[in-house]
C-alpha cells in the first residue's frame, strides 16, 4: 500500500510539474532581454568598435586544432550558465575575421554601414518569411519598391525581380527563365523531350555559371567559353563565332551570361556589342553584375555597363560595394509577362489561396524556387533612405579616387608589379623581392614568384596586420588581388598596406 501511495504521489507530483509547465513559458523574457542585451555590448565593443580600429588586428590567427579548443565547440545535454554564454560570445567575436577592418582587402564585400546594420537586426528580430502578404506586408511593398529603384539605374522602367540568396543564385535563375521561355514545357516534362542546349560566357566569368548549367540538367560540356581581351573583356566577335558553330553543330544556343565586373580583373564585358550578337541571334541576354552593379549610381563611372538595358536579365550584389551586408542580391528582369512566377510557381494552395480578403498579387513567395525566403531588403532600403543616391554614388567614386591612388603609389615603389591598369577597384598585382628583381630572364623566375604570394599572405594572417587575396590566372602565376571600396579607408591605409607588403615580402 505504501508503494502505492507513493507512486500516486509521484504521478501527481508529475502532473503538477507538468500543469506548471503548460501554463509558464519556457523562456524568461527579462532573462532573455538582459543577456542579450549584455550580448549586444559585447558585439559592439568586439566588433563595431576593435573591429574597426586600425590599432587592433584584422584577425587573431589560430590553427585549426587550437580554435576548435579555445572555442569548446562540443554539444551537451545540459545548458550553460549567461556568464558562460556571454564569454561564448566574446570568444566567437574575438577569433573572427573583422570585415569591418578598414584593412581587410581580402573578398568583394568588407566595411560596415550602420544603417544597413540597423535594418540587419532589426530583419533578425522581426524573424517573418517573405512569401506571402499577411505575414510579411511591410516587406513585400518594400521589397517591390526597392526593385523598382534598382530597375530605373538599369534602365527599365518596367519589369519584375526578386530578392535571391546569392548572386549564383540569381544566376541559376536567370539559366532557368532563359531555358523556360524558350521550352515551357520543360517544366512538366523535365528534360527527356529537349534538344542539346548550348550556354556562352566568358573564360573569366563566376564559376556559378557552370554550376547552374549542372545543377539544372544542362550540363557544364555544354558551356561554350567565349576568348577574352587582355583586359579580360569578352570578345563578341568570337561569341557571335562560337554561336554560330554550336548551331552547325546542332545545339541550341539559348542564353548568354555576361559580366560586370569579373570577380579577379574586375573586368566589364562590352553589352552593347554583346547584345548586338544576342539580338542577332535571338538569345537571352544576362548580366551578372554581382560585383561591378553598383556603378550604375555614379553617373561619372556608369558608362562601363552601357547597354545594360538591352539585357534580359540582371544580377546584381549591394551586399558588396554598397555595403549593405551579407547577404543582400537581387535578380532584376525586364519582363512584364510574369515570366518568373511562370517558372518557379508551385501554387501550393495552403499558402497562395486565391480567395484571400487581399490583392493576392502581393503574395510574391511562388516567385522563388525558395519557400522560407529571408527578409534581404530591409537593409538595403534603410540604407539607401539614410544616405540617398547621392550618397552611395559618392561610395562608388571615392572607391575608384582610392585605387587611382593606389596604383599611383604603386608605380613609385619598386617591386610592385601590375598585371594591367585596373579598369575597376581590383588592383592586380606581382611582388617582387629585392632577391628577384632583374632576374626575370632566369629558369626559375616563374616558380619563385609563385610563392612569394602565398608566403606574405600567411605571414600578415598570423600577425594579423591584413588580409588580401591572392590566385593565378591563365598561365599567370600567384598574385595579389587587392580590393579598394570600402568608405572606411582613406590614404593612409593605402599607404599601410603599401609598407606592410614590403615588410612582409623584402626578405624573401
Amino acid at each position: 500500500m505504501a508503494n502505492m501511495l507513493r507512486s500516486s504521489s509521484d504521478g501527481q507530483a508529475e502532473e503538477q510539474v507538468g500543469l506548471r509547465d503548460l501554463n509558464e513559458p519556457l523562456i524568461d523574457h527579462s532573462e532573455g532581454q538582459l543577456f542579450l542585451s549584455k550580448a549586444f555590448k559585447i558585439i559592439v565593443e568586439e566588433v563595431l568598435c576593435k573591429g574597426t580600429d586600425i590599432s587592433q588586428k584584422v584577425c587573431e590567427w589560430k590553427d585549426p586544432e587550437e580554435l576548435a579548443r579555445l572555442l569548446d565547440l562540443e554539444l551537451r545535454a545540459t545548458g550553460e550558465p549567461q556568464h558562460k554564454l556571454l564569454e561564448r560570445v566574446s570568444d566567437v567575436a574575438k577569433y573572427s575575421i573583422k570585415t569591418s577592418h578598414p584593412r581587410f582587402f581580402n573578398q568583394q564585400y568588407g566595411g560596415v554601414d550602420y544603417h544597413a546594420l540597423a535594418g540587419r537586426f532589426l530583419t533578425e528580430a522581426l524573424n517573418t518569411n517573405l512569401f506571402t502578404y499577411e505575414v510579411a506586408p511591410v516587406f513585400v511593398l518594400m521589397e517591390t519598391e526597392v526593385l523598382r529603384g534598382l530597375r530605373q539605374l538599369v534602365g527599365w522602367t518596367e519589369g519584375d525581380g526578386l530578392f535571391c540568396p546569392g548572386g549564383s543564385t540569381s544566376n541559376m535563375f536567370a539559366m532557368n527563365l532563359a531555358r523556360y521561355r524558350l521550352f515551357p514545357e520543360v517544366k512538366s516534362r523535365g528534360l527527356w523531350g529537349l534538344p542539346r542546349l548550348t550556354v556562352f560566357t566568358s573564360s573569366e566569368s563566376h564559376y556559378s555559371v557552370n554550376k547552374g548549367a549542372a545543377y539544372l540538367g544542362i550540363g557544364t560540356d555544354n558551356v561554350i567559353v567565349v576568348k577574352v581581351d587582355d583586359g579580360g573583356r569578352m570578345i563578341p566577335e568570337d561569341l557571335d563565332e562560337k554561336i554560330t558553330l554550336a548551331k552547325s553543330q546542332g545545339t541550341v544556343p539559348f542564353l548568354v551570361s555576361c559580366t560586370s565586373g569579373t570577380t579577379v580583373q574586375g573586368a566589364f564585358d562590352p553589352l552593347d556589342r554583346i547584345a548586338d550578337v544576342c539580338e542577332k541571334h535571338k538569345l537571352w541576354m544576362h548580366v551578372d553584375a554581382a560585383w561591378g552593379g553598383s556603378v550604375l549610381f555614379s553617373k561619372q563611372h556608369r558608362h562601363l555597363m552601357k547597354g545594360v538595358d538591352r539585357a534580359n536579365s540582371v544580377g546584381w550584389n549591394p551586399h558588396k560595394m554598397l555595403l549593405a551586408g551579407l547577404q543582400c542580391s537581387v535578380l532584376l528582369l525586364q519582363d512584364t509577362t510574369n515570366l518568373l512566377k511562370r517558372c518557379h510557381c508551385a501554387n501550393a494552395s495552403y499558402l497562395f489561396q486565391q480567395d484571400k480578403f487581399y490583392d493576392v498579387n502581393l503574395d510574391v513567395g511562388d516567385k522563388s524556387v525558395q519557400c522560407s525566403r529571408k527578409v534581404d531588403c530591409l537593409k538595403l532600403w534603410l540604407m539607401w533612405k539614410a544616405v540617398g543616391s547621392a550618397g552611395l554614388e559618392e561610395r562608388v567614386d571615392k572607391a575608384f579616387i582610392h585605387v587611382r591612388y593606389l596604383v599611383e603609389e604603386m608605380k613609385k615603389r619598386e617591386g610592385f608589379q601590375l598585371l594591367r591598369e585596373p579598369e575597376f577597384v581590383n588592383v592586380c598585382f606581382w611582388f617582387i623581392p629585392p632577391s628577384m628583381r632583374g632576374k626575370e630572364g632566369h629558369a626559375d623566375y616563374q616558380e619563385r614568384l609563385a610563392k612569394v604570394a602565398p608566403v606574405i599572405k600567411e605571414r600578415m594572417m598570423k600577425q594579423g596586420t591584413m588580409m588580401v587575396g591572392y590566385q593565378p590566372l591563365g598561365n599567370k602565376v600567384n598574385f595579389f588581388r587587392v580590393i579598394a571600396f570600402s568608405p572606411l579607408l582613406s590614404k593612409k591605409d593605402m599607404d599601410f598596406f603599401l609598407d606592410e607588403i614590403e615588410r612582409l615580402g623584402n626578405d624573401l
